[in-house]
């Protein structure tokens, strides 16, 4: 399992399907930009500021987030792809 440091939070990724209003998936050959819907696997104690106190991130394993697009590294793990990215590339929390 990934054990992010600092500010850094581990995402699954969340694929989206396109539904029509009666529940048909639809299947494009186009390319596609990349969801930016995750859910937190993973998160790091924090950042350390000047004063080397350890501010902690406001994000709990489970939680669905939305994502700055292009942002993070991508890396595979037990045969799982995910996302690290900074906690402050994390727009907002979906409830």
């Amino acid at each position: 399992m990934l054990k992010p440091l600092h500010d850094y939070v581990v995402l699954e990724k969340v694929k989206e399907e396109e539904k029509t209003q009666s529940g048909i998936i639809l299947t494009t050959k186009e390319a596609k930009d990349e969801p930016s819907h995750g859910i937190v696997v993973a998160v790091g104690p924090g950042k350390t500021n000047d004063k080397g106190e350890i501010t902690p991130i406001d994000l709990q394993v489970s939680q669905h987030v939305i994502y700055k697009k292009y942002s993070g590294t991508e890396v595979k793990d037990a045969g799982k792809e995910y996302l690290i990215i900074k906690a402050e590339d994390i727009l907002a929390v979906v409830e």
